[in-house]
């Protein structure tokens, strides 16, 4: 028997890989079960792993897979605010699509996930596992710096990223600052001005009027190569 912040933390997370195609971040379930710390979150997901609820995915970031629902949650599942204003998710992306199924997207240069950098262009493209990406247009961009470590993010991985010009509090985005540097951090709004914030204490939250950031998508998944 889950306990309720088990079966809540269970629910948000089959719900948002059907709409979105990706797991939530440990910020957004931190947020959506109004936790204290993400000691928290590591805790419950541990018990619903052990429960064979949830499974995580070797060798991806921010990979969990829902295995079941107890049959309680199939007719009444309990209400998230973070969740219950959203639309009826769609249905949900197929998990495995054989090897050889991949997707050409262009890969834009390197992105901070410290301190911005100036975005660079390019013409080079990648091939992508198509299990990865959901519905939209999607680019990649090789990250650099270690500002997203505790979410699972490292230098040298590469973002894939759907194309957006807005995000909701807690998702991890490229911001454009100054239509010269970009960066990826969790995006949220402060007190009238834009904050983005790392996933890694040794860095601070960085804050710029609106009118200075731009959304250009939000993370979609990641790929990471092992030498």
């Amino acid at each position: 028997m889950l306990t309720r912040k088990q079966q809540e933390l269970l629910i948000f997370i089959d719900e948002r890989l059907k709409s979105d195609g990706v797991s939530p971040s440990f910020e957004e379930m931190k947020e959506a079960l109004n936790l204290k710390s993400k000691s928290g979150v590591h805790r419950l997901i541990n018990a619903l792993e052990e429960r064979a609820f949830i499974r995580r995915l070797p060798n991806r970031a921010r990979a969990l897979e829902v295995l079941r629902l107890p049959d309680a949650l199939k007719v009444e599942k309990p209400a998230l605010a973070l969740v219950a204003s959203r639309p009826a998710p769609a249905p949900p992306a197929v998990a495995m699509l054989a090897a050889n199924d991949t997707i050409t997207v262009p890969l834009h240069g390197r992105i901070a996930a410290g301190l911005p950098v100036e975005a660079l262009e390019s013409d080079r493209s990648m091939s992508v596992p198509a299990a990865l990406l959901g519905p939209g247009d999607h680019y990649a961009l090789e990250v650099s710096g270690d500002s997203m470590i505790d979410a699972g993010i490292f230098d040298g991985d590469y973002a894939l990223i759907r194309r957006c010009d807005t995000a909701r509090d807690g998702d991890i985005v490229v911001a454009l600052i100054d239509e010269s540097e970009a960066t990826l951090k969790y995006l949220h709004h402060e007190k009238g001005l834009v904050r983005l914030d790392p996933a890694n204490s040794s860095y601070e939250p960085q804050r710029y009027h609106p009118e200075q950031v731009r959304i250009q998508g939000k993370l979609a998944g990641l790929l990471r190569r092992y030498h």
